[in-house]
């Protein structure tokens, strides 16, 4: 089986000031296609920064992210920006849609960035997407017209929009109750599955980690299987 991510001595260390901080510490991840994988740990811990790394938000102090056999450290920026918008899904804990376009527009955007347009097929897959995640019937709704929990599901349909090859959430349920919660949980899990997506979830919520393949912990900027 093919590795979607793999990390080499991956290391991660931030300033403040004079003062290094380390964060992640010479991490070696072997991901294979298609798994879906919970990361967890105390907050604090450098579960966010390790998405943020492995998805090519940020670059890593020393040491490599290869995805899809595609090695990131000689990457220009504008190849990480593409690479970011072609194989890579994000859902954040807070939905971040574009609060003048409607849920229907924030599903396509990431096909805009791209240059696709809004070509009959783009507009299908969204649509698609969209009534994957219970929301056809909000189609020409704008976020302020959604529930937390629908504009999160939009989050995550917009996520999907160009077939990333990998999906990263950042507590994508931290902001919802119960119900709104297991509902967005079990999306996330059904279009990975659905899609051949590998599935990445940092979460406090262990209900949610213990549904994945498989839990990463880290601990003292290290990953340990739960």
């Amino acid at each position: 089986m093919t590795n979607a991510v793999q990390t080499t001595r991956l290391s991660k260390s931030y300033h403040l000031g004079p003062v290094e901080v380390p964060v992640l510490h010479e991490i070696d991840l072997n991901i294979p296609t298609a798994q879906q994988v919970a990361v967890v740990g105390p907050s604090g811990v450098g579960k966010s920064t390790l998405l943020h790394v492995l998805g090519a938000l940020d670059r890593p102090t020393s040491g490599d992210v290869i995805l899809n056999g595609q090695p990131l450290s000689n990457l220009s920026s504008d190849e990480l920006a593409t690479l970011r918008n072609r194989q890579v899904g994000f859902v954040f804990q807070f939905h971040h849609l574009l609060p003048e376009f409607t849920a229907l527009e924030n599903v396509l955007m990431p096909a805009r960035l791209a240059g696709d347009g809004e070509s009959a097929v783009q507009v299908e897959r969204a649509k698609m997407l969209l009534d994957q995640v219970n929301l056809s019937h909000r189609l020409g709704h704008r976020p302020g017209e959604l529930s937390g929990g629908e504009c999160q599901r939009v989050a995550v349909a917009r996520a999907m929009m160009n077939k990333p090859g990998i999906l990263l959430a950042d507590e994508p349920t931290g902001n919802l109750d119960g119900e709104a919660a297991v509902s967005l949980q079990k999306i996330l899990e059904r279009l990975a599955r659905e899609e051949n997506t590998t599935l990445l979830v940092a979460t406090h919520n262990p209900d949610f980690a213990r549904a994945m393949d498989r839990i990463l912990r880290l601990h003292e900027g290290r990953v340990e299987l739960a």
